[in-house]
C-alpha cells in the first residue's frame, strides 16, 4: 500500500500541475494574439518580431521564427512552423510520461500486493486449516484491497494522461494555425507596401 500512496501522491500532483499550466489563456494569452495581429495589420513587423523575441513562451517560441523569416515564400514558412511547434511539445506534456507509468503500475503493484497477501492466508490454512472460515474470507478480502486501490488509482490516471495529451497537440495545432494566420496576414500587408521597416 505504501507505493500506491506514493503514486497516488504523484499522480494528484502532476494532474493538478498540469491543470494550471495547460490553461488555454496562459499558453494562447488573447491580449498578446491581439496585440501583434494589430502591430502586423500596421505593417510593424520589427516591432512584432521583438516583441515575440522579448516575451518567450510557446505561443511567442512558434511566432518568433515565423516573423523573422517573413520574407520567405509561405511553404518554407509553414515548414517552420511546424518544425517550432514540434519543439513545443515536450514542454506541454512536461510530467505526462510519470502519469502514464501510474497508471500502467499501480493496477500491477495492486495486483503483486494481493499475490502477496493471497500467499499469507494460504500459508496460514497450511498451519491451520480451513476451519477457521470467517478469518480466511477477512485475509482474503484484505488481500483484494490493494488490486481495488490500484485500479482506483490507475483509472483516473489513465484518463488524465490522455486528456492532457490531447490538449497539449490540439494546443500546439492552434498555436500553428495562429501563426499561419498572422503570417498570411504579414504577406498580405507586404503586397499593399504598408510595411514601414525602415530600422533594417
Amino acid at each position: 500500500m505504501i507505493p500506491l500512496g506514493i503514486c497516488s501522491v504523484l499522480a494528484l500532483a502532476v494532474i493538478a500541475e498540469r491543470l494550471w499550466n495547460l490553461r488555454h489563456d496562459k499558453i494562447l494569452p488573447p491580449q498578446e494574439v491581439a496585440h501583434l495581429r494589430n502591430l502586423i495589420d500596421a505593417g510593424e513587423f520589427v516591432r512584432a518580431e521583438e516583441y515575440t523575441l522579448s516575451r518567450p513562451g510557446a505561443l511567442n517560441n512558434v511566432l518568433a521564427p515565423a516573423i523573422e523569416n517573413r520574407r520567405e515564400s509561405r511553404e518554407f514558412i509553414r515548414e517552420i512552423v511546424r518544425d517550432a511547434g514540434r519543439q513545443e511539445i515536450p514542454g506541454l506534456e512536461r510530467y505526462l510520461g510519470v502519469l502514464g507509468t501510474i497508471a500502467s503500475i499501480t493496477p500491477l503493484l495492486g495486483l503483486l500486493g494481493t499475490v502477496l497477501g493471497m500467499i499469507q492466508v494460504f500459508a496460514v490454512v497450511a498451519q491451520q486449516g480451513v476451519a477457521q472460515a470467517d478469518a480466511l474470507a477477512g485475509g482474503i478480502s484484505q488481500a483484494m484491497i490493494t488490486t481495488a486501490t490500484g485500479l482506483v488509482i490507475a483509472i483516473p490516471s489513465l484518463a488524465a494522461y490522455n486528456y492532457y495529451v490531447g490538449k497539449a497537440e490540439g494546443i500546439v495545432l492552434e498555436m500553428e494555425r495562429l501563426a499561419l494566420e498572422l503570417i498570411k496576414l504579414i504577406i498580405e500587408r507586404r503586397k499593399l507596401g504598408v510595411a514601414r521597416e525602415s530600422q533594417e
